[in-house]
């Protein structure tokens, strides 16, 4: 059974960092490192928003984020722990939310909410104004 385990939120004033990690077990047959990770988030009363990717090809990552956090947010993993980060830096309270990761087969392709296989819990980051 496939699971990921999300921890590192909490509360913190405008301009501050937070650092989210996830952990994955039990992949079984799909090797981590062929994995599409993503962080997404949901604030109350909207919709699940997609805010990191990263792949891994031939020992490169490869990146992309929303417009909305690029320049703050940075995606890394570590295959070696399964393992994927989310390091959140000039935090604003518009970033208020839920924070999910999620874990695709897809791979390159993995681009919509609907292409994420598995999920974590989600952990809490709040942004003081």
């Amino acid at each position: 059974q496939v699971q990921l385990v999300e921890s590192g939120g909490g509360l913190v004033q405008a301009g501050g960092s937070l650092r989210l990690s996830c952990a994955a077990s039990g992949l079984s047959g799909l090797t981590f490192s062929r994995c599409t990770m993503g962080w997404f988030r949901q604030a109350p009363g909207k919709e699940r928003e997609f805010v990191a990717r990263i792949t891994w090809s031939e020992g490169t990552s490869f990146t992309y984020y929303p417009d909305s956090v690029k320049g703050r947010f940075t995606i890394s993993r570590d295959n070696a722990k399964n393992t994927v980060y989310l390091q959140m830096n000039s935090l604003k309270p518009e970033d208020t939310a839920v924070y999910y990761c999620a874990a695709s087969s897809r791979g390159a392709s993995a681009w919509l909410i609907s292409h994420y296989d598995y999920w974590g819990q989600g952990t809490q980051v709040t942004v003081s104004s």
